[in-house]
C-alpha cells in the first residue's frame, strides 16, 4: 500500500512537473511570437518612414527640376525668341483668312493663291536667318529682304481692301476702315516682328564676339607687357602695312623670352625636354630593370623547386627505384646456377625533368654571365 501511494505521488509530481514545462514552453511560445510580432512591426515602421524620406526627396528633386525649367525658360533671351514666334503665327492666322475669304469671293480656283503668298514671305524671311548664319554677301540679305516686304506688302494691301468690304455686311464705314487697317497692321506685322529678331540676334551675337576678342586681347597686352611694348615699337618702326600684327608680336616674344612660339618660355621649354625624357624613360626599361626582373623570375623558379620536389616525393616510386627485375613465382631449380640476365631499360623508366626545372636551367644558363656579375 505504502508503495502504491508513494508511486501515485510520484505520477503527480511527474504530471504536474510536466504541466509546468508545458505552461513554461507556451509563455516561451507566445513571448517569442510577441517579439517576432514586435520586430516584424518595427521593420514597418522603419520602412515606411524610409519610404516617406525617399518620396520626400523625390517630391523635393522634381520640384527643383521643374524650378529649374521655369528659371531656364523665362529667360529674357528665351522669352523674346518664343513671343516672336508666337506672334509670327498670329499674323499668320489673323491675314491668312481674310485672303481666302477675298480670293475665294473671286473665284473658287483662286483659292492656293493666299497660301502660296503667303508662303513665299514666311520662305524669304526664313532665307534670310539663313543667309546671316551662312555669312552670305549682303545683297542677298537685302534682296531677300524686298521680296519679304514686296509679299507682305501686297497681302496687307489685299487684307485692307478686305476689311473695307466689311460695309456690305452692315458695318459702318469707320469701322470698315479700323478693320481693314487692323488687317493690313497684322499682315505686316509678322515679318517685321521675325526680321527685327533676327537683327537683334546677329547683332547680339556679334557683340558676344567682339565682347571675347576685346576681353583677350586687354589680358593678353595686360600680362605680357614687355613683349607689348616691343612690339609695338616694331610695327611703329616698319612701314604702314608691311608689318602685321600678329607677326610683330611673335618677333617680340622671341627677342624677349628667346622661343618662337607665343607662350614659351625657356623654363617650359627645359619642362618639356624633361618631361620627353622621362616617358621615354618608361616607355624603355633600364638594364637594371631588366636585371631585377630576370632574378625575379629565377627566384620564383627557385621557390617553387621545394614544393615541386615534396609533390614528387608524393608520387608512387618508379620500377626503378625499387626493381627492375620481376619476382619468381617459383623456388630455383637445382643444379648449375645459370647467369641472371642484367634488367633491360625501357622508354618510361627514368623520371623526366619536370619543366619548371627545365625553365629554370635554361633561364640560369641564359643569364650566367648576368647573374654572377651581380653576385
Amino acid at each position: 500500500m505504502t508503495s502504491y501511494r508513494e508511486e501515485r505521488r510520484a505520477d503527480q509530481a511527474a504530471a504536474a512537473e510536466l504541466a509546468r514545462l508545458d505552461a513554461a514552453a507556451a509563455d516561451e511560445r507566445r513571448a517569442s511570437r510577441r517579439r517576432e510580432d514586435d520586430e516584424r512591426a518595427a521593420r514597418l515602421r522603419e520602412q515606411t518612414r524610409t519610404d516617406k524620406a525617399a518620396d520626400r526627396t523625390a517630391r523635393q528633386t522634381r520640384r527643383q527640376e521643374r524650378a529649374d525649367r521655369r528659371r531656364e525658360s523665362l529667360t529674357p533671351e528665351r522669352i523674346y525668341r518664343n513671343g516672336t514666334l508666337g506672334l509670327v503665327v498670329a499674323s499668320g492666322l489673323a491675314s491668312l483668312p481674310a485672303q481666302i475669304a477675298h480670293f475665294v469671293g473671286i473665284h473658287p480656283m483662286l483659292t492656293p493663291v493666299p497660301l502660296g503668298l503667303e508662303g513665299a514671305a514666311w520662305v524669304m524671311a526664313a532665307g534670310v536667318a539663313y543667309a546671316d548664319a551662312r555669312n552670305a554677301p549682303a545683297w542677298v540679305r537685302w534682296m531677300l529682304r524686298v521680296l519679304v516686304a514686296a509679299c507682305a506688302g501686297f497681302a496687307a494691301h489685299i487684307n485692307y481692301g478686305y476689311g473695307l468690304s466689311l460695309t456690305e455686311h452692315g458695318l459702318s464705314a469707320a469701322d470698315a476702315q479700323a478693320a481693314g487697317a487692323g488687317l493690313a497692321a497684322v499682315t505686316i506685322l509678322g515679318p517685321v516682328v521675325f526680321e527685327i529678331r533676327q537683327w537683334v540676334s546677329t547683332l547680339a551675337a556679334r557683340d558676344e564676339e567682339a565682347r571675347a576678342q576685346r576681353k583677350h586681347a586687354a589680358g593678353r597686352r595686360r600680362k605680357n607687357r614687355k613683349v607689348r611694348r616691343i612690339a609695338d615699337r616694331l610695327v611703329y618702326a616698319a612701314p604702314f602695312g608691311t608689318l602685321p600684327a600678329e607677326d610683330a608680336w611673335t618677333r617680340a616674344w622671341a627677342i624677349v623670352h628667346g622661343p618662337t612660339t607665343p607662350g614659351m618660355t625657356p623654363e617650359y621649354e627645359k619642362r618639356a625636354v624633361s618631361s620627353d625624357l622621362r616617358l621615354q624613360e618608361a616607355r624603355t626599361p633600364s638594364p637594371e630593370v631588366v636585371k631585377r626582373r630576370a632574378r625575379a623570375r629565377i627566384g620564383r623558379h627557385l621557390y617553387a623547386l621545394p614544393a615541386m620536389a615534396a609533390n614528387a616525393a608524393q608520387k608512387p616510386a618508379k620500377p626503378q627505384l625499387t626493381i627492375q627485375v620481376p619476382p619468381t613465382a617459383r623456388k630455383a631449380p637445382k643444379g648449375p646456377r645459370k647467369r641472371p640476365v642484367p634488367p633491360r631499360r625501357r622508354k618510361g623508366d627514368t623520371p623526366r625533368f619536370h619543366p619548371a626545372a627545365r625553365a629554370v636551367a635554361a633561364e640560369t644558363a641564359r643569364r650566367t654571365p648576368v647573374v654572377t656579375e651581380q653576385i
